[in-house]
Protein backbone atom coordinates (compact mmCIF):
# COMPACT_ATOMS: atom_id res chain seq x y z
CA UNK A 1 0.00 0.00 0.00
CA UNK A 2 1.41 3.41 -1.21
CA UNK A 3 2.20 5.99 1.55
CA UNK A 4 0.99 8.37 0.22
CA UNK A 5 0.77 10.30 3.62
CA UNK A 6 4.92 10.34 3.66
CA UNK A 7 4.95 11.96 0.57
CA UNK A 8 2.40 14.43 0.70
CA UNK A 9 4.54 15.42 4.41
CA UNK A 10 7.71 15.37 2.94
CA UNK A 11 6.65 17.76 -0.21
CA UNK A 12 4.66 20.19 2.47
CA UNK A 13 9.13 20.70 3.71
CA UNK A 14 9.48 20.94 0.04
CA UNK A 15 12.11 18.33 0.65
CA UNK A 16 13.33 15.84 -1.89
CA UNK A 17 14.01 11.92 -1.20
CA UNK A 18 17.42 12.24 -0.87
CA UNK A 19 16.93 15.07 1.67
CA UNK A 20 14.54 13.14 3.76
CA UNK A 21 17.14 10.27 3.45
CA UNK A 22 20.07 12.42 4.25
CA UNK A 23 17.96 13.49 7.10
CA UNK A 24 17.14 9.66 8.33
CA UNK A 25 20.57 8.03 7.34
CA UNK A 26 19.12 5.93 5.00
CA UNK A 27 19.37 5.79 1.06
CA UNK A 28 16.92 7.25 -0.97
CA UNK A 29 15.81 4.12 -2.58
CA UNK A 30 14.88 3.74 0.75
CA UNK A 31 12.58 6.91 1.42
CA UNK A 32 11.53 5.87 -2.62
CA UNK A 33 10.72 2.51 -1.71
CA UNK A 34 8.55 3.23 1.33
CA UNK A 35 6.20 5.55 -0.20
CA UNK A 36 5.76 3.17 -3.01
CA UNK A 37 5.06 0.73 -0.38
CA UNK A 38 7.70 -1.47 -1.08
CA UNK A 39 9.16 -1.73 2.01
CA UNK A 40 8.22 -1.68 5.52
CA UNK A 41 10.43 0.41 7.75
CA UNK A 42 11.14 -0.19 11.33
CA UNK A 43 9.74 1.33 14.30
CA UNK A 44 13.27 3.19 14.39
CA UNK A 45 13.46 4.39 11.23
CA UNK A 46 9.76 5.66 11.29
CA UNK A 47 10.37 7.53 14.15
CA UNK A 48 13.45 9.69 13.23
CA UNK A 49 11.25 9.75 9.72
CA UNK A 50 8.51 11.57 11.89
CA UNK A 51 10.87 13.93 13.75
CA UNK A 52 11.87 15.05 10.71
CA UNK A 53 8.78 15.58 9.13
CA UNK A 54 7.48 16.36 12.51
CA UNK A 55 4.52 14.85 12.51
CA UNK A 56 3.39 11.45 14.25
CA UNK A 57 3.51 8.00 13.66
CA UNK A 58 -0.33 7.99 13.50
CA UNK A 59 -0.09 10.59 11.19
CA UNK A 60 1.95 8.98 8.83
CA UNK A 61 1.84 5.00 9.34
CA UNK A 62 -1.09 4.46 10.46
CA UNK A 63 -3.21 2.09 7.88
CA UNK A 64 -6.88 3.61 8.39
CA UNK A 65 -9.45 0.68 7.54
Amino acid sequence: MKNLRLKSARAALDLSQQQLADAVGVSRQTINAIEKGDYNPTIRLCMAICRVLDRTLDELFWEEE
